[in-house]
């Protein structure tokens, strides 16, 4: 049989060749393998490069940190924060806290590149022998590069994370000082109770700044750094008094404390002032605060929680405090009478004693300003913040009742009117243009003769009040009522006169302030500035003053408000409650009685309280005045910051273009010496004021003239 041979193609040549020998095949296989180890290599070493930070980030260590609010006489009141940070330098930290970082958590800090290499052999050993993480053997500055860019490193418990944190680390060492590594070790480490830094933790649990820690409190803080849930003093202080004095030990064993100080500290107990229990100061100003940062942040470009801000306000603690003590001090007995009132509405109600209890929560907001520069001075929005945010300050709108009667007054006076003017103290009736009718009377239900404007603010007579408001117009006392600083929307209607348009409290202050200030409105603030985290202005707050009424007329409202608490609706501050200071004000009570509040000032300070009850149907009853329920805070309150801040007492000025005259009660012209009835040391304006001598009582001539009395 013929035998055939074919040539080989180009195919057949690269067929494998299963005949090669063993030892040529093992080497291309361990080549092979080689090559996958590389390959594996390179991309793990992609993958661990790709989770660390890069140079830019490295170099730019800008952790967030929390933004301080401070009151005017230099406090803090408040933060604001995601992570509540507050960086100190190194030089602020007191060298007792560098040595117990040192002592407990690295002591050859100073003698490293980043990575301890002693400690990394007894660490793996532990870890293979456990087959687990039970020791690490971390640095401070891998503890810093595991707290700075932990979303970048990774939150694992993983060899992967430890050797980006060991990367990272000797990045770090590279570009930093070890100075100003352990200034972010002290700034950027977890204390518990959302205490990020030295700084706050040391206002967390001691209310302290950090350079006022003592030793021990230092040690208690450092020994946190362990487990701050575990060795928390506030829930384990056994644990935590433990660790603290192996914080102590580890100096002595350092050299930084001697044996015999270690014995002494030691026997210290742990006394902490926890700042986050502690009631906050002024927390309904301090969330007004923070509204107004949260609408002003994307204008400046700026995070308010993370940013570090330093917001410098016009609250001060001590006017806060005179306002938290004045609450504390009358609201008991009040809330009593209340409860007491209302007991008869639960029972034909049938209302539940949880229920009763919420609805029968007598409510208050409380505001004061310096009118002269429009600065809030305290705020209070309610019984208890951490029940209801709900600031009735700045928030609730409720009807003012006679609190709106000197905006009436203002009107007229402003318009020719004078305090010795007089109107028919007789039944009116209003008609309002919705078609509705009114016929309001007087709150003790009196009548009477022709009264002077004077004697109808003092006596706060809701008839004297509707007539006049029938001869001006509701429109023009609306429209002064909003030149003053009332910014809700005002109904012009005749019972506008007892305050039938709802207003809220900090505007209706800030209005009778207009008074006080000579006709002057500031617009009430409550941030002075705002400064970044280095200390460079970022936003100021405007110097928004106006004229918004004539000098004069100011100081003739003010006057016969002084009336009114002199010897009106509002003189239990004189007699009952024994505020001397020359001051000016005025009661209102709502025809229902749902609301009552009192505004009054000195040449000093405005403030305003507003008393009632949440739920508008709840009725404070008749003895529920103003001047039975708001009055007695505002009175305590002035004694107070009269008494505790030294203000002195002065009177209000009165201004050249202002006379006063003695006036004949039945004539209205200025008095003789036989007038029978007359008014003493009457305000006018010099151009309308009375030119005519009483023609109606006879006097003495002398020289032609009658005999004046000014």
């Amino acid at each position: 049989m013929p035998e055939y041979h074919f040539n080989s193609g180009p195919e057949d040549s690269e067929q494998p060749d299963f005949n090669l020998p063993y030892s040529l095949l093992k080497k291309r296989i361990i080549l092979i393998s080689l090559l996958l180890v590389v390959l594996a290599a390179a991309g793990y070493f992609i993958y661990l490069v790709r989770g660390l930070p890069d140079l830019t980030e490295l170099e730019n260590v800008n952790p967030a940190q929390a933004s301080r609010i401070y009151s005017a006489d230099g406090k803090v009141i408040h933060e604001l924060f995601t992570y509540s940070r507050i960086w100190v330098t190194y030089d602020q930290v007191p060298d007792y806290i560098i040595e117990a970082a040192l002592a407990t958590e690295d002591r050859d800090f100073y003698d490293h590149w980043g990575i301890n290499l002693k400690r990394v052999p007894r660490a793996a050993l532990v870890n293979l022998a456990s087959f687990g993480f039970r020791q690490g053997f971390s640095t401070i500055t891998m503890q810093v590069a595991r707290n700075l860019y932990a979303k970048k490193i990774g939150f694992e418990r993983s060899i992967t994370r430890k050797i980006r944190e060991i990367l990272t680390a000797l990045q770090i060492e590279r570009r930093y000082s070890k100075q100003e590594i352990m200034e972010m070790y002290m700034n950027i480490s977890w204390f518990g109770l959302g205490a990020y830094g030295i700084q706050s933790a040391a206002m967390r649990y001691f209310n302290k700044d950090v350079g006022e820690l003592t030793p021990e409190e230092g040690a208690l803080l450092i020994g946190l750094l362990k487990g701050p849930a575990v060795y928390s003093p506030l829930k384990h202080p056994e644990r935590a008094l433990m660790r603290r004095d192996v914080v102590l030990h580890n100096m002595v064993v350092c050299n930084f404390l001697n044996r015999s100080e270690y014995d002494s500290l030691k026997q210290l107990p742990i006394v902490t002032d926890e700042w986050m229990n502690r009631s906050a100061a002024a927390p309904y100003f301090t969330e007004y605060v923070r509204l107004q940062l949260n609408s002003l942040q994307d204008s400046l470009g700026v995070n308010v929680y993370e940013d570090g801000l330093n917001v410098y306000t016009t609250l001060d603690s001590r006017c806060q405090a005179s306002i938290d003590s004045a609450i504390r001090k009358v609201m008991p007995e009040l809330q009593k009478r209340q409860t007491q009132n209302l007991l008869s509405w639960k029972k034909k109600n049938h209302i539940p004693d949880s229920v009763f209890a919420e609805k029968s929560r007598v409510q208050i907001a409380f505001v004061a300003l310096d009118h002269r520069n429009g600065h809030i001075l305290a705020m209070v929005g309610g019984r208890d913040f951490d029940e209801t945010k709900y600031n009735r300050a700045v928030q609730a709108r409720r009807q003012p009742g006679s609190t709106f009667k000197p905006f009436v007054y203002a009107a007229a006076i402003d318009n020719g009117y004078t305090p010795a003017d007089k109107l028919l103290n007789q039944p009116v009736v209003l008609n309002n243009p919705d078609g509705t009718r009114w016929t309001p009377e007087n709150y003790d239900k009196t009548l009477g003769g022709p009264t002077t404007l004077r004697e109808g603010l003092r006596r706060s007579l809701n008839l004297i009040a509707s007539r006049l408001i029938l001869e001006i117009g509701p429109e023009v006392v609306a429209d002064y009522a909003k030149r003053l600083g009332i910014s809700s929307q005002l109904q012009p209607y005749p019972s506008l006169a007892m305050g039938s348009s709802d207003v809220i409290l900090l505007d209706l202050v800030s209005a009778f302030g207009v008074f006080a200030n000579e006709g002057i409105r500031v617009e009430p603030l409550s941030i002075l500035r705002i400064e970044d985290r280095y200390g460079n202005v970022i936003w100021e707050h405007p110097n928004l003053r106006k004229e918004a009424l004539n000098r004069a007329t100011a100081y003739i409202i003010t006057n016969m408000l002084q009336d009114a608490i002199n010897n009106g609706t509002g003189a239990s501050a004189r007699w009952k409650f024994g505020f001397t200071v020359p001051a000016a004000g005025k009661t209102g009570t709502t025809n229902d009685y749902a609301d009552t509040w009192f505004v009054g000032f000195t040449p000093r300070v405005t403030a305003g309280v507003w008393v009632g009850f949440d739920d508008h149907t709840l009725k404070l009853g008749r003895t529920g005045t103003g001047a039975e329920t708001a009055l007695p805070f505002w009175a305590e309150f002035m004694n107070l910051i009269y008494k505790d801040l030294q203000i002195p007492e002065e009177p209000f000025q009165q201004p050249p273009e202002i006379i006063t005259l003695n006036i004949c009660e039945e004539s209205g012209k200025i008095a003789t010496n036989f007038c029978p009835n007359v008014i003493k040391n009457e305000v006018f304006k010099l151009k309308n004021h009375p030119a005519e001598m009483c023609d109606i009582h006879g006097g003495l001539r002398k020289g032609g003239q009658y005999n004046k009395i000014y």
